[in-house]
């Protein structure tokens, strides 16, 4: 008796816990799609798809699919070199954007990554931000 009741308590505790984080991604979501719209929009466009040989596109980007830390290194330190996003090769130079809040980062690319046809497992949070800062 003992042994079914403590899997029933993890159980529940398990199932919500999994419905907590993801509302959670969605109200990350929801920010994100806000600092799109301020500091990403401008270049990348509203509807993700860049400016052809100049801007990359960010909706159906496979290049959202490299490593976390790769993706939060860009948006804080920019991207200078050529970058290959769905076959095609961009070279022109993205600002870094450190001043957004940790946070802001973590939003904008969960954001980016579950919208424009992207479909990309997992979130990220300010926590996975804070250690790819140079000045900690």
């Amino acid at each position: 008796m003992k042994i079914s009741m403590t899997f029933i308590i993890a159980a529940a505790i398990f199932v919500g816990g999994s419905a907590f984080v993801q509302q959670d991604v969605g109200e990350s979501v929801q920010r994100g799609k806000e600092v799109y719209t301020t500091f990403c929009q401008n270049c990348h466009l509203e509807s993700g798809e860049g400016i052809p040989g100049v801007n990359p596109p960010l909706a159906k980007a496979d290049y959202l699919k490299k490593p976390t830390g790769t993706l939060i290194r860009v948006i804080l330190e920019g991207q200078a070199e050529p970058i290959m996003v769905n076959g095609e090769k961009y070279a022109t130079e993205m600002p870094a954007m450190n001043y957004l809040t940790d946070e802001q980062i973590a939003d904008v690319l969960n954001y980016v990554r579950n919208s424009f046809e992207n479909k990309i497992t997992g979130s990220i949070n300010a926590g996975m931000v804070k250690p790819y800062r140079k000045n900690n």
